[in-house]
């Protein structure tokens, strides 16, 4: 299925990286346990039903390199199919794209792009990230970009590519190609995400700045970023969506400002239980409070899941959300 798409920015909001879910065990002769489409849509639908504006999937949270290229397909043909059913038509949907070859990463976005997705989240090339200067990665983002079906946006995860840091100066240069949309920061650099969402010589209405990191919501918000795509909003969306909102609403009354601190406080909070588990806890907390999915973790070497009393000991924070996730 193709969504017709045109080089238009994603939506201000709060996306999710939702992670990708398997069944509990393989089908022989097959090693690993396959997908759970029906999995895949039911959290896909109680995500856009409770505030968040769109997903990433195959994003680092959904291990599109532990997956296939058939899969890949597989997966987002399959959301894009169960949103439509639901009846949330254009739903939108930014697919991972985590590869080092321009050509093969032209092929992950003409895939995302036949199976529905209307744009490319795509990872810097990190695999000999200390010998990357920003020219180069300026020139590979360009040969990317022109040759893409679908709008692209930066993908800045230093964690997974070598600590590669995209340069303020390369997002001032990229913003200004027409089908470069946006850009992820996936790092603790507050300043960086400020200044690129602030600076004047970028049109912000066709370049979206996003954290990776709800911790850092109302801060960059505040300053002008577009959103987050955050992990906790898997677990608990209408809490982070109404952080969103109430950041993004100008002017930001005292009454306003008093709930974005209350809000930014539990969500801070409860966003350390994804920084130390990662996957493998979003996964947890998606089955804990949504019932959705299973304790298999992810694919290998991700698989397991928490140990014995780890997720209860996070309750302080996590009851807290529940609270305000039914206000």
């Amino acid at each position: 299925m193709t969504v017709v798409t045109s080089s238009i920015a994603p939506p201000e909001g709060v996306f999710v990286p939702v992670p990708t879910f398997f069944k509990s065990s393989p089908v022989p002769p097959a090693l690993q346990a396959p997908l759970d489409i029906e999995a895949q849509i039911q959290h896909s639908i109680h995500l856009a039903k409770n505030g968040i504006r769109g997903l990433v999937l195959l994003g680092s949270t959904g291990e599109a390199i532990h997956l296939s290229r058939e899969e890949r397909f597989e997966l987002i043909s399959g959301v894009r199919k169960g949103l439509t059913e639901a009846g949330f038509l254009d739903y939108p949907i930014m697919a991972g794209v985590l590869t080092n070859s321009v050509d093969e990463a032209l092929e992950w976005l003409a895939d995302a792009e036949r199976a529905g997705a209307q744009w490319g989240l795509v990872l810097a090339p990190g695999y000999f990230g200390a010998a990357a200067n920003q020219e180069n990665l300026q020139e590979w983002y360009t040969l990317v970009a022109d040759s893409s079906p679908i709008p692209i946006l930066i993908y800045n995860y230093p964690g997974v590519t070598n600590n590669i840091i995209v340069s303020l100066e390369t997002y001032t240069k990229l913003a200004a190609h027409p089908k470069i949309v946006g850009c992820k920061m996936s790092h603790g650099n507050v300043s960086h995400h400020v200044q690129v969402s602030l600076d004047p010589t970028i049109d912000h209405s066709k370049f979206r700045v996003f954290s990776g990191f709800g911790q850092q919501l109302g801060p960059i918000v505040l300053f002008g970023a577009a959103g987050v795509i955050d992990g906790l909003a898997a677990i608990y969306p209408r809490t982070v969506s109404r952080l969103f909102d109430l950041a993004a609403k100008r002017p930001v009354t005292p009454e306003a400002l008093s709930e974005i601190q209350l809000l930014q406080f539990a969500v801070s909070r409860a966003e350390e239980m994804v920084g130390k588990w990662g996957i493998v806890g979003i996964k947890e907390g998606i089955y804990q409070v949504l019932k959705i999915g299973n304790l298999q973790g992810g694919r290998l070497p991700l698989k397991g899941r928490m140990p014995k009393g780890e997720w209860e000991s996070w309750s302080v924070a996590m009851d807290a959300m529940k609270k305000l996730e039914e206000v």
